[in-house]
């Protein structure tokens, strides 16, 4: 059968997949709780579930393919932001299918996209934990507090327009001061950064442990005297089950 991925490109599949690698820590995770026994192959930053026990591939952005043909997946998970283009296509080339999820903008788009992923592709039932995420992330609260998200430093990239974990804290009332931005993940040097906390334009620092690692000694100290709370970037920027819990945690730390 050929079904269609979010990017419209044609994935031939010989049924249900039962050998899949997953070059997504989210789509991992989604895949792994809903598809038990699916997954062939992850990615070194696959850390859920916690006790996945399946071959490294390397990481998202340079996967080892060798160690992906080698594990002859009859399907392989990849994201058209996380994935290099060109891999995608190498992998083609070999004649390994590949679904590409379209990077979500919205919490709901990222649902549906799953939806389709989980039901279609493998057949699934509608899981459980897609059904109360949709009711968790459902309403979106007043905004109460603007904020500026980096999610690297050196150079310093913050959360611009339509990221998934931009909505994710919209949703809860969080407004993010690049929410605006012509780009997705613009890179304003930090005398701009701290401008917008001096004329009170945000009036909070979101500082996630992932893709960059910030904590308590390595961030805050860059922006003297402003308010900052430290977050899950699991929480943050994974859709899949854990938008089930990520609602009361963020809800708590916020």
């Amino acid at each position: 059968m050929t079904l269609f991925d979010d990017l419209g490109e044609d994935v031939p599949l010989r049924g249900v997949p039962r050998r899949v690698v997953s070059l997504v820590p989210s789509l991992t995770e989604a895949v792994a709780t809903t598809v038990p026994g699916a997954l062939a192959g992850a990615t070194d930053y696959c850390t859920h579930p916690s006790d996945l026990d399946v071959p490294r591939v390397g990481g998202s952005k340079y996967p080892k393919l060798d160690r992906v043909f080698d594990l002859r997946p009859d399907l392989v998970l990849a994201n058209s932001e996380e994935n290099r283009p060109e891999d995608v296509e190498r992998l083609r080339a070999n004649g390994f299918p590949v679904w590409v999820m379209a990077a979500p903008a919205t919490v709901p788009h990222a649902l549906a996209s799953l939806r389709r992923l989980l039901t279609q592709v493998f057949e699934a039932a509608e899981p459980r934990w897609l059904v109360e995420a949709e009711e968790l992330w459902r309403e979106t609260r007043p905004v109460r507090r603007r904020a500026v998200v980096p999610v690297w430093r050196k150079p310093w990239v913050i959360l611009g327009r339509d990221t998934f974990g931009g909505d994710v804290l919209h949703r809860l009332g969080v407004c993010t001061v690049y929410g605006e931005h012509e780009d997705r993940y613009p890179r304003p040097k930090l005398d701009e950064l701290r401008s917008w906390f001096a004329d009170g334009t945000a009036d909070l620092l979101v500082l996630p442990d992932e893709p960059y690692e910030f904590t308590a000694e390595d961030g805050p100290e860059a922006f003297p005297d402003v308010p900052y709370v430290l977050v899950s970037g699991r929480y943050l920027t994974w859709y899949g089950p854990s938008l089930v819990a990520a609602h009361a945690e963020l809800s708590a730390v916020l």
